[in-house]
């Protein structure tokens, strides 16, 4: 039995700046080079282009290839430049891990009241209830409390945070939004959800560990909104999405295999290198387990349309293989991929919206959607075009 409500009306927000991957590899090749000649004291001898070289074939082999990002938004100047004495976060004043958790938390605050503002300019209902996600800055008051103090909205919207669940947060905030729906008696009432993720304020480029070069050539900013309410609440001929199911389960004894984790200079992931398998053992299994809440018939699973968080392209292959479906079945989530980046939990809510936008997805085609994260907790939905 479905739910009686679906998501729709989405609406992005498009960071200042796009750089091409290339020139994003060149940047952190310079910028690790800067880092490393500054960390042991007294580095005469240090050769900077020898070292440029080195870790610039490192990214090229460990990091996200331009064949894979064409290119990663970004709020934070820095990126988009290199006269390094107008960084912000990265200027030669700054350590050479960049500046410390307090500047950084400052740019979020001022960078995500922005992007809230330009999200809901031209929205004049207050939504009843407004669930702000995010994994890359905490400031309270939080920029969703700003943003209903000056809208007037005080006593019609009730704010929660959905923070520091990483890539799949959307599932947590879409499944909250059904929660207090259900428990609304209000006549008309909507949910409405944000998402402002600027993970590539938390580069370290003192850090050239393999691992963080794949995540610092991975991670990009997004910044979406979408609401959820009563399927007939939606207006006449506007696509939207019906809940059909949502589930969520933790793999067993995965604790360390991705964590998220508050340092002196920002945040720091760690990602195990067996993550995909650990995924692909336990897939199986939780998508029965998904169907079976949905309702959805093996014949029904298997003509489904997947959106699929692209942690990084081995993600999507991963489960691509494993379910065997056909690249036009994952093609949103490599097109979000290559044309944004991996931008945390904004980045499925970019998916449904391209799923939505696509004509081939047809009105009553099941949509299986897919996302992972620290735990390492797997979180599904099944939505169907309505």
């Amino acid at each position: 039995m479905p739910f009686p409500f679906a998501l729709g009306d989405f609406r992005r927000w498009t960071p200042p700046f796009s750089t091409p991957q290339r020139d994003i590899l060149d940047w952190l090749a310079e910028a690790h080079t800067r880092a490393e000649a500054r960390l042991p004291a007294g580095r005469e001898d240090f050769d900077a282009a020898d070292y440029r070289r080195r870790i610039r074939r490192a990214l090229d082999r460990f990091g996200c290839s331009p064949e894979r990002v064409r290119a990663r938004g970004h709020v934070l100047p820095d990126f988009a430049h290199a006269d390094w004495s107008r960084m912000t976060v990265f200027h030669p004043s700054q350590p050479a891990t960049g500046a410390g958790l307090t500047e950084r938390t400052d740019f979020y605050a001022s960078a995500a009241e922005r992007a809230l503002s330009e999200l809901f300019q031209n929205v004049e209902t207050p939504p009843h209830h407004l669930y702000h996600v995010s994994c890359t800055g905490y400031v309270a008051p939080s920029a969703a409390q700003k943003l209903v103090e000056r809208r007037g909205w005080q006593a019609r919207t009730t704010v929660s945070h959905v923070y520091h669940m990483g890539c799949y947060a959307a599932f947590p905030a879409v499944r909250h939004a059904l929660g207090a729906l259900a428990l609304s008696d209000e006549p008309a009432r909507r949910v409405d959800i944000v998402h402002s993720e600027l993970c590539t304020l938390h580069l370290n480029p003192a850090d050239h560990a393999p691992e963080q070069l794949v995540i610092q050539t991975l991670f990009a900013d997004g910044f979406i909104r979408y609401s959820v309410k009563p399927t007939a609440d939606f207006a006449e001929k506007t696509p939207f999405f019906e809940v059909l199911a949502v589930h969520e389960e933790i793999v067993p004894d995965s604790l360390d295999a991705m964590t998220w984790v508050c340092s002196d200079w920002g945040m720091k992931m760690t990602l195990a290198r067996e993550v995909p398998a650990r995924i692909a053992e336990c897939l199986p299994g939780f998508l029965e387990r998904l169907a079976d809440r949905a309702g959805l018939s093996k014949s029904e699973m298997e003509r489904a349309a997947y959106a699929i968080h692209p942690g990084g392209p081995k993600i999507i292959e991963s489960v691509q293989n494993l379910l065997n479906l056909d690249d036009e079945r994952v093609a949103a989530s490599r097109a979000v991929l290559f044309n944004h980046g991996n931008m945390s939990s904004a980045t499925l809510p970019h998916v449904w919206e391209r799923l939505l936008d696509d004509p081939a997805v047809e009105k009553g085609t099941p949509v299986v959607s897919l996302a992972f994260g620290p735990g390492l907790t797997m979180c599904g939905n099944v939505l169907r075009r309505g």
